[in-house]
């Protein structure tokens, strides 16, 4: 098995922060996007959560999912998540795009359909992105840390 790459220093300093059964869940939730979507560029941010967002293309606008992490919970976020078929009903919200999956232990989505989700929405940021190119593995070095 590939070893998925590390945590980006900036992001595990605040990590470092956070209770360590929501940091553990953190890690085992990217480790699952990363092992899954191994082509995925990660884009890292720390605003009212500490967040790691996966997406297409180096883009904000192409990312297909996202790992918010407040103060005592974190979710499975999906950025066009009212797009995407959720035929087990497991996304919640009420905003025009966005939908999530709360995250409290690895069973809420180390299951069939968690994965399919994230199949859709990453497949719907292909569909939508603008760039021509297919992801490529040279250009999976990129994150960023915005304090």
């Amino acid at each position: 098995m590939e070893r998925i790459r590390p945590i980006h220093a900036d992001f595990n300093y605040f990590l470092k922060h956070k209770e360590e059964s929501l940091s553990s869940l953190y890690r085992d939730l990217r480790s699952f996007i990363l092992e899954n979507f191994p082509d995925t560029h990660e884009l890292l941010y720390h605003t009212h959560a500490l967040t790691s967002v996966y997406s297409v293309s180096p883009k904000l606008g192409d990312a297909y999912c996202m790992i918010p992490i407040y103060s005592a919970h974190l979710n499975l976020g999906f950025n066009k998540g009212t797009l995407i078929p959720d035929p087990s009903g497991f996304l919640q919200g009420t905003g025009k795009l966005i939908r999530h999956i709360p995250v409290a232990t690895h069973h809420d989505y180390r299951k069939p359909e968690v994965i399919q989700l994230i199949r859709d929405a990453y497949k719907l940021a292909m569909e939508d992105n603008d760039h021509d190119d297919p992801i490529r593995s040279d250009k999976l070095t990129h994150s960023r840390i915005k304090v």
